[in-house]
């Protein structure tokens, strides 16, 4: 039996979905914890792409159960959405995919406070999505949120709904000067939903657990990354949810006692989207090589990924705060034409070097990275699929990146179809 963590341990979009799912076969189950569809898992199967939002990527192999589990935040027009792309590219949902009672409902008033309270910001934009995440979770703080179990009961959905949608509009109207909702209209829109998803509502806690005590192999599925993290993340750039290793426990109903390994999945370099710090960001000419050879657009909006080298602190800091057991090291082969690689070792500010990750955001924004330079391979990596043939310096990239960092590489990922993986 082996109940692994798999969490990205950078900015996000480290390629998760690809190690999921080549992970995913050895899995019973495969459980989304926490984010919503504001992250995107993208997976290359015999050359067919596919991208995932809210349903774990393991629902790509037959057999294997799916779980959104109680610490995502669910959209049902996304959710149904996905469940038709998938279901007409042919994959089988019925019996292989649950909900938990207990994950919160994105409702329309959501998204629409999340684009109103970013454009209010200005110059200070955190970068969201508008896709609801951060107001359905500060509903769930707040103690106002609407779970799945209230969907099933008509009753509470109702009298919630009413409650919630006079304080919302009396917000909307006052505050922002915009238009409310309807009640009717939300209500009408979601017993709809309510009718479509409740065959896949369930108590997904007690199933783990008893799956567990079956001696099953369990897949847990991070979104986002570690330095998105609500509170070890770069805030307030950061997401509204628990990104680390820890956040599978709260998110599943799972005890931390359960967990056997916690693989972290990092980029050859370092790219994040949207606005905050980003000490080892790359000039115009190198962002756009990388950008345009690593195909670095967002799977979730298309919005262009920010591109940088290896931050040895903030994979550090990852590290450290999941616990990490292992690595998979993903577009490797994107650095195949450098030259020179840089590993970032400390940041420099006010003439101190800084060699932990910082909490302040100060010095994050405004430090200069200190570089450890290697030489580049020069050569085509893509798809070699042996440790043993990647050329001597990319090794010893890899051997020097897991020196700094304390931990292990388990993979590395030379390409984004299932075959174009090593082993180490």
């Amino acid at each position: 039996m082996s109940n692994r963590i798999i969490l990205g341990a950078q900015w996000g979009d480290e390629g998760k979905g690809k190690i999921i799912d080549v992970l995913a076969k050895d899995a019973d189950y495969v459980v989304r914890y926490q984010g919503g569809n504001n992250a995107g898992h993208t997976v290359v199967i015999k050359n067919k792409q596919f991208i995932l939002h809210l349903i774990p990527s393991g629902i790509l192999h037959a057999g294997k159960i799916c779980i959104i589990g109680n610490g995502v935040v669910v959209d049902p027009q996304a959710l149904l959405e996905e469940i038709a792309y998938l279901k007409k590219a042919g994959i089988k949902l019925k019996n292989n995919l649950l909900i938990s009672e207990q994950a919160h409902l994105i409702l329309p008033y959501h998204r629409n406070f999340d684009k109103l309270k970013e454009s209010k910001r200005g110059g200070s934009k955190i970068g969201t999505t508008g896709r609801g995440i951060g107001p359905c979770y500060t509903d769930k703080a707040s103690r106002i949120g609407i779970r799945m179990a209230d969907l099933l009961d008509l009753e509470v959905f109702k009298k919630k709904l009413k409650i919630n949608l006079e304080e919302k509009n009396l917000i909307l109207r006052k505050v922002y000067g915009v238009k409310g909702f309807s009640y009717k209209k939300i209500l009408d829109e979601y017993l709809v939903y309510r009718r479509k998803i409740k065959g896949y509502i369930c108590n997904c806690s007690k199933i783990l657990n008893k799956a567990i005590s079956n001696k099953k192999n369990i897949l847990f599925e991070g979104a986002q990354g570690t330095l998105l993290d609500i509170d070890y993340g770069t805030y307030p750039y950061v997401t509204s949810s628990s990104t680390t290793a820890g956040g599978a426990c709260i998110g599943s109903g799972v005890g931390p006692t359960k967990i056997d390994e916690v693989i972290g999945v990092v980029k050859a370099y370092t790219t994040r989207v949207g606005e905050g710090p980003f000490p080892t960001e790359f000039g115009p000419k190198l962002m756009k090589e990388i950008r345009t050879k690593g195909k670095e657009f967002g799977a979730t909006t298309g919005r262009a990924r920010r591109c940088g080298w290896f931050d040895a602190l903030v994979v550090g800091h990852s590290a450290r705060i999941n616990g990490l057991t292992s690595m998979a090291v993903t577009k490797l082969d994107v650095l195949d034409d450098q030259p020179i690689v840089k590993i970032a070792v400390g940041y420099k500010y006010r003439g101190k070097v800084y060699h932990d990750f910082p909490a302040n955001i100060e010095i994050l924004l405004k430090s200069k990275p200190v570089y450890e330079e290697m030489p580049g391979w020069l050569r085509d990596t893509t798809g070699v699929s042996q440790y043993k043939d990647l050329p001597l310096k990319a090794r010893r990239y890899l051997k020097r990146l897991s020196s700094l960092l304390g931990v292990k590489i388990a993979m590395v990922s030379t390409g984004p179809k299932r075959n174009q993986i090593i082993y180490c």
